[in-house]
């Protein structure tokens, strides 16, 4: 038998050694971002920008309904769009629809509200926690917010907060924007508080749900919608592009912390890894090709 090429040779390679390089070049682009360039699409444009049009003190209604099993497609968008806001002086109402949602709330906030921008719970911002009910608890705050969170996640009395003073049923806020991976999410929040109240609606998703929210976007019920992870580094890198340039209303401490910007955009970095991956599994495709064809017309000569 003829001695094997290095081509032929390569379509016996040992499959751990295939999983050893992938797990490399995942691995790599995430402790060492390859910054490559991110494309951004109609759909994150128009969330971002919806958002990006609202004045100063601005009172945004945030749901978080999502979870761990999730956390990587939805938790950038939720860091980003809290960058946003607060850089723009606009104050947050958080609330959760999903139990789970309470401590993405929570570790969102602690990274953006305290840690970066060292902002005044109460005043720039307070979560509410969760409430079960689903749709329901949407359809109680159109009524009266006080009747469904008397208190808020830290348990203080709603009327003692000075952020809420102002704001008796949902449609007092300015905008809504839901972070969902499922139901009840986007949709119970267009057809149950937005389109009643006509309060502009918008969301952050994960991949899968986009085509259920495409009807909703074109008819102008929605105000665009991130869509996963490709999304999430859209809406980042739009958000570092408009700090760096100066644009519209920001505060000085946004410019201040455009470092930290730069330095934490997770789904950028997971864009990163998995581009590179895609890119090796399909040369892996490659080479076994060509090698199975080697192969191939070598024994057909035989």
């Amino acid at each position: 038998m003829a001695k094997q090429s290095f081509i032929e040779r390569l379509d016996t390679l040992d499959r751990r050694i295939i999983f050893l390089i992938i797990g490399f070049v995942v691995l790599m682009p995430l402790l060492i971002p390859l910054g490559l360039p991110i494309e951004t699409t109609q759909l994150t444009e128009d969330a971002f920008y919806a958002l990006d049009d609202l004045p100063v003190n601005a009172k945004v209604l945030l749901s978080f309904e999502y979870g761990p099993s999730t956390k990587p497609e939805i938790h950038p968008m939720a860091v980003s769009v809290l960058r946003h806001l607060f850089s723009k002086g606009n104050k947050v109402i958080i609330m959760c629809l999903w139990p789970d949602g309470l401590f993405m709330a929570n570790e969102a906030l602690d990274l953006v509200a305290r840690q970066e921008f060292n902002l005044e719970y109460g005043v720039d911002y307070v979560n509410l926690g969760y409430r079960p009910g689903n749709e329901a608890v949407i359809k109680g705050i159109t009524k009266s917010f006080e009747a469904n969170f008397s208190v808020d996640a830290k348990g203080t009395s709603i009327t003692a907060i000075p952020i809420m003073h102002d704001i008796q049923t949902v449609k007092d806020v300015d905008f809504i924007f839901s972070f969902s991976a499922g139901y009840p999410g986007a949709i119970e929040w267009v057809l149950y508080a937005g389109d009643p109240l006509k309060v502009p609606v918008s969301s952050g998703n994960t991949s899968i749900q986009v085509n259920q929210l495409l009807p909703y976007v074109k008819s102008g019920q929605m105000k665009g919608v991130i869509a996963g992870m490709p999304g999430a580094a859209e809406y980042e890198t739009l958000l570092i592009k408009k700090v760096e340039n100066g644009e519209g209303q920001l505060n000085q401490q946004a410019r201040m912390l455009l470092p930290d910007f730069k330095d934490n955009r997770d789904a950028t970095k997971f864009m990163d890894a998995q581009s590179i991956a895609h890119l090796v599994i399909v040369l892996f495709i490659v080479i076994g090709n060509i090698s199975y064809f080697v192969k191939r017309k070598k024994q057909r000569k035989y």
